[in-house]
């Protein structure tokens, strides 16, 4: 349920005494990798540690009698005001300040060594209202990010509900409208449908969806499913969802057949979604192997803005996918098939979606990776036919390719890290951004915001495979981090509750999060090609169409992106591919849509225009249909 607001007095002036006895001075600006350097490898991970206990409702316990004189749900808002006491007297905002200043100081000191148009810049940074733990570029612009209710103040605590029951034990979401700047009214509030989970306390609120899998439908909506029950360690709802981003609103589907925790989903070339994985109803340590698609066959794939998918159900494959671990990364290659990636070496599958059959593919040549991410190669006009699995082991920088059915070893980043998101840009070099030693440990131990400073620099792979070292952002940003591509071209970095928290300017308000935009190099190489008009209805394969360019002596290249929904460094949606330019008379310019639905599957794609230099154009949105 929402984090109570009433008694700012009282907490302001617990803050106040607690700044007195326990004023914190920043230590002094860190040393940062200058371009081109190695950094000394990170030392082995450490386990996620789990959240203690809360009261009978998933919140704080009311005081003796409380209930009984202010009334039960004026008493856990006493509790929960003296909870979020205790966490600015363990946690003072002047340490919070401190913090984010330093922070803020080192960039500065560290980015001078980083020319914007080889490295780009970090430019931005402000508050958010949401952590931003799972976050998705939508096609009218905006971006909806969605998380939970915060339950602790304290950074050094586990901040989220993970293992509550009960009404604190509640999910939350906001659009940001870029369109609008950066400011509060840049953001709007969009909450979960209201439910009642299983969970013995029959309390309702607002559906707990965080750690949920999500991919997009064909008409631009995004589908989420499961989400967190509670209990020790979490356990998994059977919650399904999709968010229509043209109401603006969220749609209630019918149950799952099984609860899932940390699940994966991936959009087919048939434009349905595959769901795998995630902790069962049971809790935390029991992944389920059922393979679910939404919608299920009898249904039909909503592909019109005003289709909005409302009480559909999920069928069962005939095939399972029996990963010991969560967030399997999943992708839809040129071929059709998906591809499932799991974090142990040996669980490296191939599915077929129309056989419902699963067969090996050969064993990963690294051990177990952590959460690391993983990106479908570009290919040119066609699909991706190859995966890179990089991050997700602090003890090993080296990056691995799937290139039909073999694995090879690619070029290694600067050093290893986890809780990393990589980015495929519009002119097909990557970015690596974010990324810890290990869940909720920056290098100094788990739940310590201390971070070491590499972390914080950004990797460039350009289009002959090669890494180098970047600018730094402005926080640390690990376990729940999340980037993703505007359709401007830049890049929206978010995430990691720890960090915001110990670094936010002030606890008190309602924006619990923070937001940082990168430029990437493209954007400081001289003026951008213009593309002025695209068509308005839907395009088939390999069909051609043609588009307006105010500079059409400018445009050298086409290509379509797709948007990214992403979260705990799975991004399953990403995709890359050249269109096929068949011609230019005047201002127009002809091209053609990808061969095959496997090339690129239906939905919503971000049409960019480059020239010679890989300088892109605005993106605008392009349709491909079933």
């Amino acid at each position: 349920m929402p984090r109570a607001r009433a008694h700012r007095s009282a907490a302001v002036s617990a803050w106040l005494i607690a700044s007195a006895l326990a004023l914190t001075a920043a230590g002094p600006a860190p040393a940062f990798a200058a371009p081109g350097s190695r950094a000394v490898p990170a030392v082995p991970a450490v386990p996620r540690v789990p959240s203690g206990a809360a009261g009978h409702d998933g919140g704080p316990a009311p005081g003796p009698g409380e209930a009984a004189v202010l009334g039960a749900e004026h008493a856990r808002v006493h509790a929960r005001l003296r909870e979020a006491v205790k966490g600015t007297q363990g946690y003072p905002q002047s340490k919070r300040t401190a913090s984010l200043s330093a922070h803020e100081q080192s960039q500065l000191s560290a980015n001078r060594a980083f020319r914007a148009a080889e490295s780009g810049r970090f430019a931005q940074y402000f508050p958010s209202p949401d952590f931003g733990v799972h976050v998705a570029q939508l096609p009218t612009g905006k971006v909806l990010l969605f998380s939970f209710e915060r339950v602790e103040a304290d950074p050094t605590k586990e901040t989220g509900p993970t293992s509550t029951v009960g009404r604190t034990n509640a999910g939350r979401g906001y659009l940001w409208d870029p369109a609008r700047g950066t400011g509060a009214t840049a953001f709007k509030k969009v909450a979960p449908p209201v439910v009642l989970v299983p969970d013995g306390a029959y309390a309702p609120r607002p559906a707990p969806f965080f750690c949920a899998g999500h991919a997009y439908l064909p008409n631009g909506m995004v589908g989420v499913f499961g989400g967190n029950v509670g209990g020790k360690g979490g356990s998994g709802a059977r919650l399904s969802f999709v968010f229509d981003p043209w109401t603006e609103n969220w749609y209630r589907n019918r149950d799952m057949s099984v609860g899932r925790w940390y699940p994966s989903a991936v959009t087919g070339a048939d434009g349905r979604q595959i769901i795998m994985s995630g902790q069962s109803e049971r809790g935390t340590g029991t992944p389920t192997p059922v393979v679910e698609r939404f919608p299920a066959l009898r249904h039909a794939v909503p592909r019109r803005p005003f289709d909005i998918p409302v009480g559909l159900s999920v069928d069962r494959l005939r095939s399972d996918a029996p990963f010991r671990n969560d967030y399997p990364h999943l992708f839809s290659l040129r071929d059709g098939m998906i591809y499932g990636l799991g974090r142990d070496a040996d669980q490296q599958w191939l599915f077929d979606p129309v056989k419902e059959v699963r067969t090996d593919l050969p064993r990963r040549p690294a051990d177990f990776r952590g959460y690391g991410s993983a990106v479908p190669l570009p290919a040119g006009y066609r699909g991706p036919d190859s995966v890179l699995v990089l991050g997700g082991d602090p003890r090993d920088p080296s990056t691995y390719r799937l290139s039909g059915g073999r694995w090879t070893t690619e070029e290694p980043r600067a050093f290893g890290r986890t809780q990393d998101d990589t980015l495929i840009l519009p002119d097909g070099t990557l970015l690596t951004v974010n990324g810890a030693l290990d869940t909720r440990d920056y290098g100094h131990g788990p739940f310590n915001p201390r971070a070491d400073p590499k972390y914080r620099q950004v990797e460039l792979r350009d289009a002959r495979g090669h890494w180098r070292l970047g600018p730094a952002q402005r926080l640390p940003r690990g376990y729940h981090s999340n980037a993703l591509v505007l359709p401007d071209g830049r890049v929206m970095v978010t995430g990691d509750e720890l960090q915001q928290i110990a670094n936010d300017p002030d606890i008190d308000d309602a924006m619990d999060g923070s937001i940082e935009l990168y430029e990437p190099p493209y954007l400081h190489r001289g003026d951008r090609p213009a593309l002025d008009r695209v068509p308005a209805g839907e395009l088939g394969h390999d069909e051609a169409f043609e588009v307006t360019s105010s500079t059409p002596a400018d445009v050298k290249r086409a290509v379509l992106l797709a948007p990214s929904t992403v979260t705990h460094s799975v991004n399953t949606s990403q995709r890359h591919l050249e269109l096929r330019m068949t011609g230019a008379r005047g201002r127009v310019i002809g091209l053609r849509t990808p061969p095959t639905a496997a090339d690129a599957p239906p939905g919503y794609y971000m049409l960019f225009l480059l020239d010679a230099k890989g300088v892109p154009s605005a993106a605008k949105w392009v349709k491909l249909g079933l």
